[in-house]
């Protein structure tokens, strides 16, 4: 079997999709995209290939007859693993910097980071929740959370300060980060509970389905890269495709009948118009500036000191919005804080902020050539659920009644087009920005 991978190397994010010959997803892979390109590109295809087994391992079992159940904790056995593989380096790492430090403290760092960690780990490992967060979280996400819940506790309790912890933490993630998870497909499932027990494995069918999973070679046919950062990418200059082509033809192929993208990713945003093959026949950008994407919103939780993820859910709680003067990311903190110290809610302001973001993608899609009949979101910032009311609103306001489509696999949308270029070998066509 031959496979084709598709990498979209964003600013924030780094996607990777595998197709097989038959142009059906196997498997998909998102990290955090790093300093290095290489390490990020290899860690999201290393991802990519451990879903793509996961994949292959539910052909053989739906064949066989083998419960679906059993596959679903056998991922989530896996993800449990593969996140406390990754949490005992991080601890090798912390112990290593930390006995390093100035003698004054060095004793007491090294007890107290010793002690955290096995806390964490402790705590992952009695959640039962623990393996079906683990496999929709990124690690630095999962761990830096636990870590920070703990770290000021740990600090008193030691006679140290909150930033003496943080600061291991900060440094010894990064260096984990650039390391690429290499976990045993075959060798990791073998050890599950559901397997290895004295009673023998739950379906006796499903040893052979699991080493018929692991010993499929994933090694892809052809490969090809795009997003913001596709220039630095490790492929040839031929493996290369546009953002632009990209999330075109991956929206297409999600959904045939669309005819216009809107991409809203962590730097830019993108209006794309295709046509009735996916090929972009247009389209428009912002300029460089990262105003109104996802960097943007980013800089607005970390003002407010909560999660990107509650933006939106916050947002949607506003009694009236406020006008928003500036989308620029570098007065955004000023603006907000301005209107906080005006008595305003913070919700308020936060449905102001997204509306001034749908508000430069509406002029985007103005300028590209308008929003057809049926239209697709791409991008992380599709996930955001204030941006995608506010979407809807502004396009029934400004072009009537349109089908829009956004996919669960939103963000995939970039690496999954550029497997398709992978897949059809289809050669990069010359498109000009609207005018």
């Amino acid at each position: 079997m031959s496979v084709y991978l598709g990498i979209d190397l964003g600013s924030t994010t780094t996607k990777a999709v595998l197709l097989d010959e038959e142009e059906r997803i196997l498997g998909r892979g998102i990290t955090n995209t790093r300093s290095d390109y290489h390490v990020a590109t290899s860690v999201a295809g290393k991802e990519a290939e451990v879903s793509a087994r996961f994949c292959l391992l539910h052909r053989h079992a739906e064949a066989a007859g083998i419960s679906t159940q059993v596959l679903d904790d056998l991922q989530g056995f896996f993800a449990l693993e593969s996140f406390l593989f990754r949490l005992r380096r991080l601890r090798e790492l912390a112990a290593e910097y930390a006995a390093a430090s100035a003698p004054a403290k060095r004793d007491r760092l090294v007890a107290a980071v010793a002690d955290l960690f096995r806390r964490i780990e402790k705590s992952t490992q009695e959640n039962p929740d623990s393996s079906r967060k683990l496999r929709y979280s990124f690690f630095r996400d999962m761990v830096g959370m636990s870590f920070m819940s703990l770290a000021e506790a740990e600090a008193l309790e030691y006679g140290l300060d909150f930033e003496d912890l943080m600061g291991v933490y900060d440094v010894v993630v990064l260096r984990e980060e650039n390391t690429v998870l290499d976990l045993d497909f075959g060798g990791t499932l073998r050890r599950s509970p559901i397997l290895a027990n004295e009673h023998g494995p739950k379906d006796p069918r499903l040893p052979a389905a699991i080493e018929a999973a692991a010993a499929y070679s994933l090694e892809p046919a052809n490969m090809v890269g795009t997003g913001y950062g596709r220039q630095r990418l490790p492929f040839r200059k031929d493996q290369i495709r546009s953002e632009i082509l990209c999330h075109g033809l991956g929206a297409h192929f999600m959904f045939p009948r669309t005819r216009t993208v809107l991409d809203i990713g962590g730097q830019d945003t993108k209006a794309i118009q295709v046509d009735d093959q996916g090929v972009a026949t247009n389209f428009q950008m912002n300029d460089r500036c990262a105003a109104g994407c996802g960097r943007y919103l980013g800089y607005v939780a970390d003002e407010l000191n909560i999660s990107l993820d509650e933006l939106g859910p916050l947002a949607l709680k506003a009694v009236r919005t406020v006008a928003v003067s500036s989308t620029c990311t570098v007065f955004a903190g000023a603006e907000l804080r301005e209107r906080l110290e005006l008595g305003e809610r913070r919700e308020d302001i936060l449905a102001g902020l997204h509306r001034a973001i749908v508000l430069r993608a509406m002029s985007l899609l103005a300028r590209s050539g308008g929003v057809a009949e049926e239209f697709t979101f791409t991008g992380g910032v599709a996930r955001n659920p204030a941006v995608v009311k506010e979407l809807r609103s502004l396009v029934v306001e400004n072009y009537g009644e349109r089908t829009m489509n956004i996919h669960q696999d939103s963000i995939y949308m970039g690496a999954l087009g550029a497997a398709l270029y992978a897949r059809r070998d289809l050669p990069e066509p010359a498109l000009e920005v609207a005018r």
